[in-house]
């Protein structure tokens, strides 16, 4: 009885270690037109990665200067940097390259010109995102903070 026992509950193991690894995470948002996520919330979201980027280098430098740093915070405050320097990414990327801005032909002179500011905006984002990843310059923040205020004034018209 004890081995069927046994038997039993290493099967079960077995089943329920097959059902969590073939589990597939999530992505944020989906490309189907779902009108769910609102372009003015992403925005927000931006800025607030930003101001947590920000604070992120901060505390980088704060704990780099003390005599003996504590390089397992510094290392948590790092990765938090990235992580919110890789959502902004995704968010210019995934929603509003890949969804929100869509091609003007060249033919509409007025709507090619916006186009092309909004793609130029959404570059620089992705630019100075990647740069807030390998470094601590505040100067790099206080252009992704411009950058999304000048995209939000051209895609939102405010």
């Amino acid at each position: 009885m004890r081995a069927d026992s046994t038997r039993l509950m290493i099967g079960m193991t077995v089943a329920l270690a097959g059902v969590l690894l073939a589990t597939v995470p999530a992505s944020s948002h989906c490309e189907i037109p779902c009108g769910i996520y609102g372009d003015q919330m992403r925005i927000a979201l931006m800025q607030e990665d930003i101001a947590t980027i920000e604070k992120s280098m901060k505390q980088i430098m704060e704990l780099s200067k003390q005599t003996k740093p504590n390089h397992n915070q510094i290392v948590r405050w790092v990765e938090n940097k990235e992580h919110h320097a890789d959502k902004i990414r995704e968010v210019v990327t995934q929603y509003f390259m890949t969804q929100r801005v869509t091609p003007v032909q060249q033919k509409d002179s007025a709507g090619h010109g916006v186009y092309v500011q909004k793609l130029t905006l959404l570059h620089e984002m992705l630019f100075y995102a990647m740069k807030c990843k390998q470094t601590t310059d505040l100067a790099h923040v206080e252009q992704l903070k411009k950058l999304v205020d000048a995209f939000s004034k051209a895609y939102l018209g405010h």
